[in-house]
């Protein structure tokens, strides 16, 4: 009989995350989901045990995806929840743009720190989650599809094109996407996979109702749908360092990397990998 499959869900409560932990826990497996807002959390946590009549099947951790500490202290938690083997990770928890330089109309004559607490979440946060994930599967046996474990995370359309007002957010997510598609591409050396599904505007708790409704009324509103069967996809395959467009209509596009200037720069970047290959190796 196979061993039942494990998976943690960071921004589990909500959303995208909500709506994963579903899918999930439809397929039977444990999960593991950890939010900020502990109370939804276990509300959630209940209602899909419910659901799935499984006691065991979900269980809530409360998590500041923004802060180290707190990352390390629920995956620690998380891994002996799970006796040892957690085999999918998902880091989704996000935020929305804030102000980052505030205006002050030209007035002021001192200098403000920005605030840069979406790169602390959108993008530190899943470089956290998936450093404890990568870190954890390594340790793990391959499973009886030859995996020691696979990621798979939320970046961002703004993470292919640019959106002038929301820049940290579109820095975040180009961060996310450059990530995927470096260090997904060498994972499978380790048995590890890792993919980003890259969503136009879902309605979620990011934006408001009112925003939701008005892309919602002009046909601009990207089902939940699509963002999950490209989940389902990363879970079923053994792709890795692909990042997929879930857009308005339901498509699902795996869209590509730039293109090589020319045959040198291809050379380079082949050069580059070698050169940077001993950096994942185990140190002695």
């Amino acid at each position: 009989m196979p061993v039942q499959k494990t998976a943690y869900i960071t921004g589990g409560a909500s959303g995208i995350g909500l709506a994963l932990a579903r899918t999930l826990a439809h397929r039977g497996i444990r999960l593991a989901i950890a939010d900020l807002n502990i109370s939804t959390a276990n509300s959630v946590a209940s209602d899909l045990c419910a659901e799935q009549n499984a006691p065991d099947l979900v269980t809530a951790f409360e998590l500041n995806a923004a802060d180290w500490d707190s990352q390390l202290s629920v995956f620690q938690k998380v891994v002996e929840h799970f006796e040892g083997r957690v085999d999918y990770v998902y880091p989704i928890a996000g935020i929305g743009e804030k102000v980052s330089i505030p205006n002050d109309g030209g007035k002021g004559k001192g200098f403000v720190k920005p605030n840069l607490s979406v790169l602390d979440v959108d993008l530190y946060g899943v470089l956290f989650t998936v450093s404890l994930a990568v870190q954890q599967m390594r340790r793990q046996e391959r499973d009886e599809s030859g995996f020691r474990g696979k990621i798979a995370t939320v970046a961002s359309v703004c993470g292919f094109y640019c959106v002038p007002t929301l820049p940290i957010y579109t820095a975040a997510k180009h961060g996310v996407i450059g990530f995927i598609r470096s260090f997904g591409k060498y994972l499978p050396e380790e048995h590890i996979t890792l993919n980003a599904v890259c969503p136009n505007v879902v309605r979620t708790g990011i934006s408001t109702s009112a925003f939701y409704d008005k892309l919602e009324s002009q046909g601009l509103l990207t089902p939940m749908k699509p963002v999950i069967d490209a989940f389902e996809k990363f879970l079923d395959s053994d792709i890795s360092g692909e990042c997929w467009e879930a857009g308005p209509k339901g498509d699902l596009v795996k869209r590509e990397a730039a293109e090589y200037l020319d045959r040198e720069s291809g050379l380079l970047m082949d050069m580059l990998y070698e050169r940077g290959h001993g950096l994942h190796q185990p140190q002695s």
